[in-house]
C-alpha cells in the first residue's frame, strides 16, 4: 500500500476506497489522445481491471498529445492498444490490461461494456459515442462521455435512469457540420484535462460516492474558463425516455 500512500490519504479515498478500486473493472473505447490519458491516470490509480479498445495504429502525429506511445511505437506501426498495454504494464504491473484491437459497433459493444464498473469515451467520432450511450443505457453501466478540439473539451458523467448523451444532442450531428482535430487542431494539455475529469468521475462512481457529477462540464484552456451545464432528462429521449 506504499504505491498508494498519497492517494489513500485523501479523504474521499482511504484505505476501503483504495482496496475498492483494486477490484473496479473499467473499459476505454478508443486509445488516444483522450484514452491514453485516461488509461495512465486508472493505472496509476490501481484500479484492478482496463480493457483498451481501439483499431488504429500509432502514428508519428499521435506522439503531440498522446501520452503512452513513443517514436518507436510510431515508427513500428503498432497497435495502439497494444502498445499502451505494454507501457501500462511497466507502469503498474498490479493491474490487468486487456487490449482489444477492434473497431467498436452495434455488434460488439455489449460484449466489452456489460462486464465492467464503468465505460469511459476516449473516442474521437459521435458515431462511437451514440453506440457507447444506447448499449450503456440497455445495460445499466454507467460512462462517461469526453471530448476535445483545439484547446476546448467537454465531460459528463452518465449514470443508469439518465439523462443520457441523447437528452444533450438527440441525434448524432450531420458528418461535416462541425470542427474536427485535423482543422482546428489539438492542444496536449486539454486531453490530459479532460481525461483526468473522467478518470476522477470513474473512481468516484466506483466507490459510489455522493459526489459523482451530474452536469456537462466545458473547459476552455486558452482563456482559462469553464462553465457547467445542468442537463435534465427528456421525456421524449429516444434513449432512456421511454
Amino acid at each position: 500500500m506504499d504505491r498508494y500512500q498519497r492517494q489513500t490519504a485523501f479523504r474521499g479515498i482511504g484505505a476501503e476506497g483504495q482496496a475498492a478500486l483494486a477490484r473496479a473493472r473499467a473499459t476505454i473505447i478508443g486509445v488516444g489522445a483522450l484514452g491514453t490519458a485516461i488509461a495512465n491516470s486508472l493505472c496509476r490509480a490501481g484500479f484492478g481491471f482496463v480493457r483498451l479498445v481501439d483499431s488504429d495504429r500509432v502514428e508519428e502525429s499521435n506522439l503531440q498529445r498522446q501520452m503512452l506511445f513513443d517514436e518507436d511505437d510510431a515508427a513500428g506501426r503498432r497497435f495502439k492498444a497494444e502498445a499502451a498495454a505494454l507501457h501500462l504494464g511497466r507502469i503498474n504491473s498490479g493491474v490487468r490490461v486487456e487490449p482489444i484491437v477492434m473497431r467498436v459497433d452495434g455488434s460488439n459493444v455489449d460484449a466489452i461494456a456489460r462486464d465492467v464498473d464503468v465505460v469511459l469515451d476516449g473516442s474521437d467520432n459521435f458515431e462511437v459515442r451514440y453506440i457507447i450511450n444506447d448499449a450503456c443505457v440497455r445495460l445499466g453501466v454507467p460512462w462517461i462521455y469526453g471530448g476535445v478540439l483545439a484547446d476546448s473539451g467537454v465531460s459528463m458523467s452518465i449514470l443508469p435512469g439518465g439523462p443520457c448523451l441523447r437528452c444533450l444532442i438527440p441525434e448524432p450531428p450531420a458528418s461535416g457540420s462541425f470542427a474536427t482535430p485535423e482543422s482546428a487542431g489539438v492542444l496536449n494539455q486539454i486531453t490530459a484535462v479532460i481525461g483526468s475529469i473522467e478518470a476522477v468521475e470513474a473512481m468516484k462512481i466506483v466507490l459510489h460516492s455522493p459526489d459523482v457529477r451530474r452536469s456537462l462540464v466545458s473547459i476552455s484552456l486558452w482563456d482559462a474558463s469553464a462553465h457547467f451545464v445542468d442537463i435534465e432528462k427528456s421525456p421524449v429521449c429516444p434513449c432512456c425516455g421511454g
